[in-house]
């Protein structure tokens, strides 16, 4: 089991496969990119599912996203899948991506054992996805985003985030656009993981502006008490039913007291939060020939330190050194 101080357990692993993306999202990195990972210190493919078994066979894991930077980008992706669904017990298996590789590993991914997938659209507009990723690809998420929900790899849930004067016009366009094509959106409060460190609270779409412009043409209805459990996406029913929409708001309601994450980054480091500053080396446990119940230890041992909350709410608060692409969304 993976217990903290506070009494939370952690369920559900979120493992980054690599820091590499095919975009250049403005609140995420640079357009000229970033200084990427060295192939040596990526974990191999039979380390990932080694960690992964230890997770879900020693450690009481039982849901498994798997992430990036882009984790299409992974030439193993799928083997990795298989592996992980051959576990006993089998964890549920997810995958968030910007759904640009989507149309063409779908259905394989599907074959093969993964359960659903999020991908980021931030915009309808494909002049706006061009200035927000710097990449003209948006009819290549669109076509991911159907192939997807007709492999099955559904829910299919469509992560936003609404940035001031480029898309925070378009949230009920984004709404009524998921409900037509049998998506699930969730709206996500901008969050201070940018390489560039250019985040300012003061210029954020928040979690009460988005309601608000979505109430202009839906009703919106509080899903019922003890459905959302340790979800980070508070959720709404839609006029009535039975589409839900839902707000992750990391900055302005924080929902640390029922985390149940842990995470792994792509170069075998564990991390608590999202915003932590401080990992744990397991690429090194790995590599010195540490047995499955020493790096077992280990990742207790890290999960036991994990503070209270983020520390968004702190005046001191510091970013991460390491932007989202190398964290793992």
């Amino acid at each position: 089991m993976l217990i903290d101080t506070y009494g939370r357990v952690a369920t559900d692993l979120r493992v980054s496969l690599t820091d590499r993306c095919n975009l250049r999202c403005t609140y995420c990195m640079p357009e000229e990119g970033l200084q990427w990972l060295a192939k040596p210190d990526l974990l191999t493919d039979d380390e990932i599912v080694r960690l992964i078994r230890v997770a879900v066979t020693e450690l009481g894991v039982t849901e498994v996203r798997f992430t990036g930077g882009e984790p299409l980008l992974r030439p193993g992706l799928v083997s990795i899948v298989e592996r992980c669904a051959a576990l006993e017990p089998r964890p549920r298996m997810s995958l968030t991506t910007n759904g640009i590789g989507l149309k063409r590993t779908a259905a394989a991914l599907k074959a093969v054992g993964l359960d659903r997938v999020n991908v980021s659209l931030d915009t309808l507009r494909p002049d706006v996805f061009k200035a927000l990723t710097r990449r003209d690809r948006h009819h290549d998420v669109l076509d991911g985003l159907a192939a997807a929900r007709d492999a099955g790899l559904t829910p299919v849930k469509v992560n936003t985030v609404l940035m001031p004067g480029l898309n925070d016009d378009e949230a009920p366009d984004l709404l009524a656009w998921a409900v037509a094509h049998d998506y699930e959106l969730r709206f996500i409060e901008q969050m201070p993981l940018d390489a560039q460190h250019g985040w300012k609270r003061d210029g954020m779409i928040t979690a009460g502006d988005i309601l608000a412009s979505l109430r202009t043409r839906f009703t919106l209805t509080p899903e019922a008490d003890g459905e959302r459990g340790s979800a980070p996406a508070e959720r709404w029913v839609v006029d009535g039913g039975p589409h839900r929409v839902g707000v992750i708001a990391s900055v302005t309601r924080p929902f640390c007291r029922a985390c149940d994450r842990t995470r792994l980054t792509a170069d075998g480091q564990v991390r608590t939060c999202l915003f932590a500053r401080e990992e744990t080396d397991l690429r090194a446990a790995l590599r010195s020939g540490a047995p499955d119940g020493e790096i077992a230890r280990l990742w207790r041992q890290a999960m036991w330190g994990k503070k209270a909350g983020s520390g968004l709410d702190d005046p001191e608060f510091l970013q991460p050194d390491r932007p989202m692409s190398a964290i793992g969304g």
